[in-house]
């Protein structure tokens, strides 16, 4: 039977050599500082493109790939009267997002249900979703994609033209 200090020092001596290995082979380091940011210190996106499903929409990426590292984004996005977010899906990454304020409609695999403030909505991987801001007051969504740290890497896909005019 092992004594205690033994038992540790076995489970230290895999520890390091798990590290060691790591470092060696060029793995991913896990992150080793937290990352804070403000909404109010992070830019707008620009370029935003109708023709791919952003339609009058302010988004930011909040905690990305490239402001922190991650494998995943948190964004806000404000959506004026009348904007929206297309019908869409991500092959890459699944998303959620929270209305904080407004109501509108969301695009399902089905067709649009009404959404108001409190919804939380959690769309897999390949699942088509969207947001349309059919209020005439603001809405404002917390989301985030989990499995892909920016745009190009959610796989990310519009709908039909004939839902984008």
């Amino acid at each position: 039977m092992k004594s205690t200090p033994e038992k540790f020092g076995e489970a230290l001596g895999r520890a390091v050599k798990r590290t060691a290995a790591m470092m060696k082979d060029n793995s991913p380091q896990p992150a080793t500082a937290m990352v804070r940011t403000n909404m109010h210190d992070v830019p707008k996106v620009e370029g935003l493109q109708r023709k791919e499903g952003w339609v009058e929409m302010q988004v930011q990426f909040l905690i990305d790939k490239k402001s922190a590292g991650a494998d995943h984004v948190v964004g806000w996005t404000v959506l004026k009267p009348g904007a929206r977010h297309e019908r869409h899906r991500h092959h890459n990454c699944d998303e959620f997002f929270i209305v904080l304020k407004g109501r509108g409609m969301i695009y399902t695999n089905d067709g649009e249900e009404p959404s108001g403030e409190g919804d939380v909505v959690y769309s897999p991987r390949g699942c088509w979703h969207g947001f349309n801001n059919t209020s005439n007051k603001d809405v404002v969504l917390v989301w985030g994609w989990m499995g892909a740290g920016s745009i190009e890497a959610s796989g990310y896909e519009v709908g039909p033209a004939s839902h984008a005019s």
